[in-house]
């Protein structure tokens, strides 16, 4: 699989944005098209784990996407159950995108210690945990964009 291949879906969890208000979605589909990469899918549903898991069910599972973003609900806000949704519907953790992402943010600011976000594997399908805030998405992309050719090259049974 070449890097050039890689399809991705984003499923942004929030109560209170709309499409037009999502702008950390929008910036990464942006970061996305960047890459020559293609974003299948950009949805916005409620902070539900029910409605979150289903996209991201949809997005794997219909869309064939290699990579899911989710977007926002990962914090320590009661209504952030986007961590829980994601354990829902996948089987195998991931834990060295989730560490590489707190990682990068913390360099940059101590609040990245409290984020719950997580990487999981739905079978060949890699599901990310990013933030909802279009600055610390930006961030969070950064400290992983260059391992995600591999790591879809790898779930696709490619060798190292």
């Amino acid at each position: 699989m070449s890097d050039h291949t890689l399809t991705f879906a984003i499923v942004t969890c929030s109560d209170t944005r709309s499409m037009k208000e999502d702008t950390a979605g929008a910036a990464l589909e942006a970061l996305i098209a960047e890459k020559g990469w293609t974003c299948a899918s950009h949805v916005v549903v409620k902070d539900e784990r029910a409605d979150i898991a289903a996209a991201i069910v949809a997005a794997c599972d219909e869309l064939d996407a290699d990579i899911v973003l989710t977007c926002g609900g990962s914090g320590l806000s009661l209504r952030d159950v986007t961590p829980e949704a994601t354990m829902d519907v996948c089987e195998r953790n991931v834990p060295g995108i989730a560490e590489a992402m707190r990682a990068h943010s913390l360099a940059i600011t101590p609040y990245a210690m409290l984020s719950r976000a997580l990487c999981m594997q739905r079978g060949r399908h890699l599901v990310i945990n990013l933030p909802g805030s279009e600055k610390a998405a930006r961030e969070n992309w950064d400290g992983i964009v260059a391992a995600l050719p591999h790591a879809a090259k790898m779930m696709a049974g490619g060798g190292h």
